[in-house]
């Protein structure tokens, strides 16, 4: 079910908080119950990759370990939950909102074609990825209603998710070396220089849209606070090159998220100043 990787769902929680409902009580419990559907729906992707990829996957330096490829997980086990996941959580989805439900087909159905087929086709590999975080996103909107959230964040969801993506490609070449090819055959067809290019492009590029979102988004403050935040993605861009660059890591950005303390650091400070931006003053008024 990978756990670790529930973390990209998080992504569902943007509109809820970057529209300031986060104190709407109505408003939250619809986002997490998006966000449990979605770890659902994710998890039964994620066992239908692994059937898929069984066969390479024992060949893997690090995936071999993975419940099915090592054999702690039967096959037919993995086939009956994959079915019992993706079921259960299209079913919720549409009770919760039939725009949600929707959007949640499209992921699974794409991510299934992705497992199939998509994932060998060079770049559109790593554009499927970030269109998965767009749905993401676009989902925790059809759960609340909107009233302030800003279309930019859409372009800075879709280029952070390219950056990641890109940057993960290139460690797994940087890991595997020759071997890349027969552990995911699209790796045949990029190099590391060619993935420095545009790894620099998309980084670039997420740093001038966030930047353009702090100050020009209709819902954020007048006085420009939000541009405070700026810092904090620049190191946090600039952390990740650090890591898949000059330590070779990167494989897997949910893990580093989770086991690197200076991204981790940066993360919970920007979020802090976040909740300082867009809540201060309701929580005066709370408390007063």
């Amino acid at each position: 079910m990978r756990p670790k990787q529930w973390t990209k769902n998080a992504a569902v929680f943007a509109a809820l908080i970057f529209d300031r409902q986060l104190l709407r009580l109505n408003s939250d419990l619809r986002t997490l119950a998006g966000f449990i559907i979605f770890c659902f729906i994710s998890s039964s992707v994620y066992l239908i990759n692994d059937l898929i990829d069984i066969e390479s996957d024992k060949k893997h330096p690090t995936k071999r370990f993975r419940p099915i490829a090592s054999g702690q997980l039967s096959f037919s086990t993995a086939i009956v939950f994959a079915l019992l996941f993706s079921s259960s959580s299209l079913i919720a989805g549409f009770w919760l909102s039939p725009v949600f439900g929707m959007l949640e087909t499209i992921y699974f159905v794409i991510n299934l074609a992705y497992s199939k087929w998509l994932k060998h086709m060079v770049i559109l590999d790593v554009i499927i990825i970030a269109f998965g975080y767009v749905l993401r996103v676009a989902s925790g909107v059809s759960l609340i209603n909107v009233e302030r959230f800003s279309p930019w964040l859409y372009v800075v969801t879709t280029l952070l998710a390219l950056y990641l993506g890109f940057g993960k490609r290139r460690s797994e070449i940087s890991l595997l070396n020759s071997d890349a090819i027969h552990h995911r055959r699209v790796l045949d067809k990029y190099t590391i220089p060619f993935l420095d290019q545009i790894i620099a492009i998309v980084s670039s590029t997420t740093i001038i849209a966030y930047s353009l979102y702090t100050f020009s988004a209709p819902n954020l403050p007048a006085d420009h606070s939000m541009m405070l935040t700026i810092p904090f993605v620049l190191y946090g861009i600039f952390r990740y090159l650090y890591l898949i660059q000059v330590k070779h890591a990167g494989g897997a950005p949910e893990e580093l998220l989770l086991t690197d303390r200076p991204l981790q650091i940066t993360i919970f400070f920007f979020g802090i100043l976040i909740l300082i931006i867009f809540y201060s003053n309701s929580f005066i008024q709370i408390s007063g």
